[in-house]
């Protein structure tokens, strides 16, 4: 039986150039609390898939929106601010 393989040695997907570099690193850092707000309105959403949503599901979805928001806001806010960053 002749068995079929590649003639790489390695994979490319775990190339050192792969890797994020310190600047993405650094904006990923930075939109963080955008990315946690987004994350916890999707939780949100994602609880009242399966039924009918309740008061208390009504009002997590609103506090997760406002959360966005304001998330947006002040990553809007500092990008104004800062300058060669990652706005």
């Amino acid at each position: 039986m002749n068995h079929i393989v590649t003639v790489q040695d390695a994979v490319t997907a775990f190339a050192d150039f792969m890797e994020p570099t310190d600047a993405e690193l650094d904006a990923i850092d930075y939109e963080m609390p955008l990315i946690t707000a987004e994350v916890e309105l999707l939780d949100a959403q994602i609880i009242t898939i399966d039924r009918t949503p309740t008061e208390l599901d009504a009002r997590r979805i609103r506090r997760a929106r406002r959360r966005v928001l304001a998330a947006r806001r002040e990553l809007a806010n500092r990008g104004a601010t800062v300058t060669g960053g990652a706005a």
